[in-house]
């Protein structure tokens, strides 16, 4: 970035898009909606169309087009605390609005950089929340009033905080890095409830409206900005300039979380990728120019996601300088590993959204895509931020399953990617995973899920390797799902997306609808009856002491409470778990000697329009994911007659319970 003599000049040039700058004046570490100095963006803030340059600022940043949630939450935090900054005194500080960390995985609503003493930077990162009350659970939660149960936003801003030391470089200005919450519409009274007294985060403010209408010192104070004095252009020029990446620190916390359990033990066809890999790592860091592309293919349990995992924490703890990213289109996936890296806040740069894929090609030196099947197209091509990092990332690890790609729009092949890297003058390199990790490491399992559905269906004999076994009724397979959960294990149902999934609820709700019937017709043991079931839950569900009863449906499959939704392809694909129940719905059922495909069953708005024949491929693909992911176990029931009945000649009946 170029520096400018006049303070104002420069201002005005990294201030909101629409005042003649452009993208690239700003510093290689700087994404934001707006930045420049306090006075110059309150000023702007009364345009009218302020807010307008900052939504497409925002999507030139890298992060999407922002919904008008976010748009109006701008317009309600931003004001108050512009007017604030003004009023203590801060006019002179560097601000930026909606500062986007490397990666995109965290955007921080405000981040004000001075002068503190003996030469350091400034730093301060400001939490705006317009809650008037919330409920503190424990020291990590806050039930806001509306039922949500979310971070502390003292200990969210800490973290935001954290990103700052944790990824500083060396070379980079020393920082004081300090922390705010700032809530605008809340009194005094309201703010002191959420205050940490003790322990980490007791030195945060929390900042009502009212703290927020006093004058100078006092407000710059509560504000957590004393001492702080307007800063050069060559410092916050330096400050632009920082590339942040993961320190040592970093690197020892989150790389032995993700590369030091045995359960990322690498064996067979596993340990050969892994190998083949490194050795690619070694020459691209030796110079090699052109780059590489690997892609890496293999069926369910094949332990696609664990290579990946552990080629992470290989990249982080020994090729910190190749920036490593991992990227997951599924974000059950993604969620799950952002808990596996041990609550390390900072680790959610490691772990960006797919969104994110344009800002990894330009700041990522390799990229990790697992589940790639599940990345969208666009107008039947390659979708162009993936192109994006196939041509300009050295080095592309692409993990997929062909036969895992179940809707229209979404997925790539290994010779797609194999013709798009020769184009781009990078090198390809391909590799298997044949063996299976799940389904109690049975071949013969997967191979007979493989038959049942692509090609001539067989009987089950192979009863030494898995156990697999037909539920007469629903009935049947809840008690089974409630016996083993019991015992200590984990134990889901999935079903087919054949039913309505009411995703909103009322306020204060305690239960979850029950979207799911299946009648069960009379039989000489009992009268007709009708299962009622819900899906799994689409924000966690607490009881009014904000004990979790259900549990978010990206951590259906793992969290307490789990085992009594019912869990769809996409809270399930990606994931696994001891015991797995399957119900076939009726948008596939076995007619005339083959399968045949009802799209209209299915709920899925992407799915419902498409032909049978269109249909079929997806909702083969789609059971093929749910019938493998039982580690141990999986019980299978259809409602449709002729279907079931053709299962019974395949396999054993479940036992009684």
């Amino acid at each position: 970035m170029s520096e400018r003599s006049s303070t104002t000049a420069r201002a005005l040039a990294v201030a909101p898009r629409g005042n003649g700058a452009a993208a690239g004046e700003l510093g290689a570490g700087v994404r934001c909606a707006a930045a420049g100095r306090v006075h110059e963006i309150a000023a702007s803030a009364g345009d009218p169309a302020f807010i307008d340059r900052c939504v497409r600022q925002y999507a030139a940043a890298g992060f999407g087009i922002p919904d008008e949630a976010e748009v109006r939450s701008w317009r309600n935090s931003w004001p108050p605390l512009l007017e604030a900054l003004v009023r203590a005194g801060l006019s002179d500080l560097q601000l930026y609005l909606e500062y986007g960390t490397p990666g995109g995985g965290q955007r921080l609503d405000a981040v004000l950089v001075g002068r503190a003493a003996e030469g350091a930077l400034g730093l301060v990162v400001i939490e705006l929340k317009q809650w008037q009350t919330a409920r503190v659970l424990d020291g990590l939660r806050v039930q806001r009033s509306d039922g949500l149960v979310t971070a502390h936003p003292v200990h969210q801003v800490l973290a935001y905080g954290r990103f700052f030391e944790f990824w500083r470089p060396k070379t980079a200005p020393v920082l004081d890095i300090r922390a705010a919450v700032v809530l605008h519409n809340a009194d005094r009274e309201q703010a002191e409830a959420l205050r940490i007294r003790d322990g980490e985060g007791a030195g945060v403010p929390v900042v009502s409206g009212q703290d927020l209408a006093v004058q100078g010192a006092a407000l710059s104070g509560r504000l957590g900005c004393a001492g702080l004095a307007s800063p050069t252009v060559d410092e916050v020029g330096a400050f632009e300039r920082i590339v942040w990446a993961p320190s040592a620190r970093l690197l020892a916390q989150v790389g032995d979380a993700l590369n030091g359990q045995t359960t990322f033990a690498l064996v067979g066809d596993q340990q050969h990728a892994y190998v083949q890999i490194r050795a690619l790592v070694a020459d691209l860091l030796e110079g090699d120019p052109q780059g590489a592309v690997v892609t890496v293919r293999g069926g369910p349990g094949s332990g696609k996601t664990a290579l990946a995992v552990r080629l992470l924490g290989y990249l982080m703890r020994y090729q910190g300088q190749s920036r490593p990213r991992f990227v997951t289109p599924s974000g059950t996936l993604r969620a799950h590993l952002l808990e596996a890296a041990g609550g390390h806040g900072q680790a959610r740069d490691l772990f960006p959204p797919v969104s994110s894929l344009y800002s990894a090609a330009q700041h990522a030196g390799s990229v990790i895509i697992d589940e790639a099947q599940r990345m969208a197209r666009s107008h039947d091509r390659l979708a162009p931020a993936l192109a994006e990092v196939l041509r300009k990332v050295p080095l592309v690890v692409v993990f997929l399953d062909e036969r895992q790609i179940i809707r229209p729009g979404e997925g790539t092949s290994v010779d797609e990617l194999r013709d798009a890297a020769q184009a781009m003058g990078r090198t390809h390199h391909h590799l298997e995973l044949t063996g299976s990790f799940r389904c109690n490491g049975s071949a013969a399992y997967t191979t007979w899920v493989d038959n049942l559905l692509y090609g001539t269906p067989t009987p089950w004999t192979a009863h030494h390797d898995y156990d697999l076994a037909l539920s007469d009724d629903p009935f049947q397979l809840q008690h089974w799902i409630e016996q083993a959960t019991n015992a200590g294990h984990t134990a889901r149902t999935t079903a087919g997306f054949c039913w309505p999934w009411t995703r909103t609820r009322p306020r204060g709700a305690t239960t979850l609808p029950l979207d799911i019937t299946l009648p069960v017709p009379a039989t000489p043991a009992g009268p007709a009856r009708t299962w009622k079931a819900a899906w799994n839950a689409t924000d966690t569900l607490t009881d009014p002491d904000g004990l979790p009863l259900a549990p978010h449906n990206q951590l259906w499959a793992t969290h307490t409470g789990g085992h009594q939704q019912i869990g769809c392809i996409y809270s399930a694909q990606g994931l696994e778990y001891h015991h797995a129940g399957v119900i076939i719905g009726p948008d596939l059922t076995w007619t005339d000697n083959h399968w045949t495909a009802h799209p209209h069953h299915s709920h899925d708005p992407k799915l419902r329009t498409l032909t049978p024949d269109q249909y079929l491929p997806y909702a083969l693909n789609t059971y093929r994911v749910l019938l493998t992911r039982g580690t141990h176990t999986t019980r299978i029931h259809t409602p449709h007659p002729d279907t079931q009945q053709f299962l019974n000649r395949l396999i054993a009946p479940a036992p009684a319970n």
